[in-house]
């Protein structure tokens, strides 16, 4: 039966509104979503992405890039790399090494503590102002810093980083926003203290050889437990 003038159209107009609004609705769903870049890969960011907190959680059957004594020796489970150092898991730090994969080393393996500093650093610090010319009166010399001293171990040698600074703070001046990877370690000095930042972590020792925890590290590579 053919259909009259009108039916048409409005046939006609219907399809027309039906396009439309299918257009408008993909616009509506596919325009408002902004994929932006995509984030780096952890390699990419660098510092750690898995650290000996999450060692537990790792499959028992994982293959690590394990070091024993400073050298790659292969893949190896957690436990086993474990027991080719001859210490438990738990000295183990895991992360990312350079190459990107996820590795187990341990503690400072690639970098025993330096020798400690030949020279003082805790004497007060004076400023040679020189004399004052003679139509100037004399103006008093800056009060000398004093306190134990902050240090850097970088290049072989020690480097004032501040003095007169709280233990705490001279953690923050030596570390906040600095990571390391398994295996390696960053030295410093608080007075007769050493320090060192190893994954997660600042430890400190009182004789340049057995370390204890002192502050932890966040994901960020800062200290939140420091006030």
């Amino acid at each position: 039966m053919a259909l009259s003038k009108d039916t048409r159209t409005i046939l006609l107009i219907g399809g027309g509104v039906a396009v439309v609004a299918a257009i408008g609705l993909a616009v509506v769903m596919g325009g408002g979503r902004d994929d932006g870049p995509e984030p780096a890969s952890p390699a990419d960011r660098g510092g750690l992405v898995v650290d000996l907190a999450d060692a537990p959680s790792l499959e028992p059957t994982r293959q690590l890039r394990c070091f024993v004594d400073g050298q790659f020796v292969g893949q190896a489970t957690l436990a086993d790399c474990a027991r080719r150092n001859g210490v438990a898991t738990g000295a183990l730090d895991v992360g990312l090494d350079a190459s990107g994969e996820l590795a187990a080393a341990p503690t400072a393996a690639f970098a025993p503590p330096p020798e400690l500093p030949s020279f003082e650093f805790d004497e007060p610090a004076t400023i040679d102002m020189g004399q004052p010319p003679a139509s100037q009166p004399s103006r008093p010399a800056p009060a000398p810093v004093s306190g134990p001293a902050c240090l850097r171990h970088v290049g072989g040698e020690w480097r004032a980083v501040g003095q007169g600074l709280s233990l705490n703070a001279c953690v923050r001046a030596l570390y906040a926003g600095a990571c390391v990877r398994p295996g390696e370690a960053d030295y410093g000095r608080w007075g007769d203290t050493t320090l060192r930042l190893v994954p997660r972590r600042v430890e400190q020792s009182a004789d340049n050889n057995r370390f204890r925890t002192l502050a932890e590290q966040d994901r960020n590579c800062q200290f939140p437990g420091l006030n």
